[in-house]
């Protein structure tokens, strides 16, 4: 009979548990050679429970640690402290993090402590500036560093981690979980519980979501950003946006300043994931600072003008579905208005192959895990776009 392994997910953001959501749901399909272990930190605490909710998760460890005002100081040390005491129970064969946050470090780095296996899911995506964005880029790169087993989403992403040493038949190329996550999510019968979305004329009104939070864009950039809108809605009388605005007050001032008070600019509290991917698909077009959203909306045929001027997501720019066009006024509305004039160009950048998967990742990242652990002789195919 063949040994179990134990694999402990761990995970504490709204977009990691969205991410990782499928990986845990696989991992249980496996009673006879897997033992699931799923540990939340709570970085974030209300967004994450909607998302555990939503895919019917109960952790089995939550270290509940997040508290007002938290620096990255205190999510590390908190992170840390929390997994020494978990790892040093459950004794997992390995621990699988997600992408770039301060949890995803804390996780490698507390496993790495405790001499246990990492597997990095959504590994390798790199800007190549450690301070954009900041602090996700170096969290990735040293999770990369301490990682056993590398789920690159892309075969760009593959190729950045052999580039930096790491041995290729460690990385698997697997596409992006989101995809699978969306794939479970959206429902074109889906009613919004918001009176507000619900009664949007999305048949007649071409809707503009937005979403912005970065650090780096805080202050002057979010104001030109806010100001291109404005004048994108003066222009054109069949365009709304729809502002679903982040929480950090610093946001809130500056969009209330520039837009609040606007009958077609509806301000909204940010969303649960299933609302929100819904209404991604209703959407005309997207304006963002996000990473997620630059993988998620182009699998729905949504073009995507990204509010930054680096990505760690290249691909879908290079397969042009995302533009990356910065936060200046000016630019931000001519794209913008380029998108609502130029129906070729709007229709080549919807139509675009979405570039980071199929909805089968999460299936490809416990069948390598398995391979590994020789609890399988079958080695995963590698995601390949168009396939």
């Amino acid at each position: 009979m063949k040994k179990k392994i134990k694999v402990m997910t761990v995970f504490g953001t709204r977009p990691e548990a969205i991410k990782m959501a499928p990986v845990v749901l696989e991992l249980e399909k496996y009673p006879d050679l897997i033992t699931p272990i799923v540990t939340v930190t709570a970085q974030h605490r209300d967004m994450l429970d909607q998302v555990l909710h939503l895919f019917k998760i109960k952790p089995d460890y939550d270290l509940n640690i997040m508290a007002q005002g938290q620096t990255l100081f205190d999510i590390t040390t908190k992170a840390m402290n929390g997994l020494d005491k978990v790892l040093a129970k459950e004794k997992p064969d390995i621990v699988l993090v997600h992408g770039d946050t301060t949890t995803t470090f804390a996780g490698a780095l507390a496993s790495y402590y405790h001499e246990t296996a990492v597997g990095h899911v959504e590994a390798g995506l790199r800007t190549f500036n450690k301070y954009s964005p900041f602090p996700e880029e170096m969290n990735r790169k040293l999770t990369g560093a301490i990682a056993d087993l590398h789920f690159a989403p892309t075969e760009t992403a593959s190729n950045n981690l052999k580039s930096e040493g790491i041995n290729p038949v460690k990385i698997f190329v697997t596409g992006n979980t989101v995809i699978d996550a969306l794939h479970k999510t959206v429902n074109s019968d889906f009613k919004f519980d918001s009176e507000k979305l619900e009664n949007i004329d999305y048949k007649n009104k071409r809707i503009i979501l937005v979403t912005t939070h970065r650090r780096e864009n805080l202050g002057e950039p979010m104001r030109h950003v806010y100001k291109a809108l404005k004048d994108i809605i003066e222009e054109f009388s069949d365009v709304e946006i729809v502002f679903p605005v982040h929480k950090n007050p610093k946001v809130r001032e500056v969009v209330n300043e520039e837009l609040g008070g606007i009958e077609t600019v509806h301000l909204i509290d940010p969303l649960d994931y299933e609302p929100f991917a819904n209404l991604m698909h209703r959407a005309y077009l997207v304006l963002t600072d996000s990473g997620g959203i630059q993988e998620e909306a182009p699998s729905l045929g949504k073009p995507v003008l990204v509010l930054r001027d680096t990505t760690e997501r290249p691909e879908a720019v290079q397969a042009g579905t995302v533009k990356l066009i910065g936060t200046e006024r000016e630019r931000v509305y001519e794209e913008t208005k380029y998108l609502l004039t130029d129906h070729e160009e709007y229709q080549r950048m919807a139509n675009t192959c979405n570039p980071y998967g199929d909805g089968k990742a999460a299936e490809r990242i416990v069948k390598a895990i398995l391979y590994h652990y020789g609890l399988s002789e079958e080695k995963p195919d590698s995601f390949v776009v168009g396939e």
